[in-house]
């Protein structure tokens, strides 16, 4: 498994997940309608703003349909022999914080044919030195108390519970576990890369 900045070389993998049923946005299944239409529009700008460490690329969509500013991110698509799903990590320039519209720091969706093979938990511990070298000393990760597959990825990589809540209206206003992995002192200094 490695994990591939996006490119269009790889751009009709991604398409055939989407078109096979796959989201890349847990909350919003509707996202992969969207993204499908956006690369028919212009696949190389789709594929330039999924790794957005500036936060061009415009507005986020959340599950109740309101648009908040985008936080610098970057995504990186899982890749074992096909695409097998995607790993995104965001942050706010000079903190660990995060506004309460976004949950976590990594997200993360491995298509359904190829959950089950640890892919999640490799792809997490890979992404980890990115966070490291924009200076975060931890990072959160939250999912579902309902989804107990995810909950072992982070645990497996070293997240530890911090609590359990509930999210934001904006985010589904559902039931969220939020854990932490704490990270070595890196090189890195949180800045803004506007």
């Amino acid at each position: 498994m490695k994990l591939l900045k996006p490119d269009i070389d790889h751009i009709p993998a991604y398409v055939d997940a989407l078109n096979r049923g796959w989201s890349p946005d847990n909350l919003r299944p509707e996202a992969s309608r969207e993204e499908l239409s956006m690369i028919a529009q212009d696949a190389g700008s789709f594929v330039a703003n999924l790794d957005d460490p500036y936060a061009k690329a415009g507005p986020v969509t959340l599950p109740d349909g309101s648009q908040v500013p985008r936080l610098p991110s970057i995504r990186r698509w899982i890749w074992d022999n096909e695409l097998c799903g995607h790993i995104g990590l965001r942050w706010q320039p000079g903190t660990e914080e995060l506004p309460p519209t976004c949950s976590g720091h990594i997200g993360y969706a491995v298509v359904p044919w190829r959950q089950g093979e640890g892919l999640a938990t490799t792809a997490l511990m890979a992404i980890l030195p990115e966070a490291i070298t924009i200076g975060l000393r931890h990072v959160d990760v939250t999912t579902s108390p309902e989804n107990p597959a995810s909950v072992r990825v982070i645990e497996k990589a070293g997240g530890v519970l911090v609590k359990s809540y509930t999210a934001e209206k904006a985010l589904g206003g559902h039931e969220t576990l939020l854990f932490r992995i704490a990270l070595p002192a890196g090189s890195g200094v949180l800045e803004d890369h506007r």
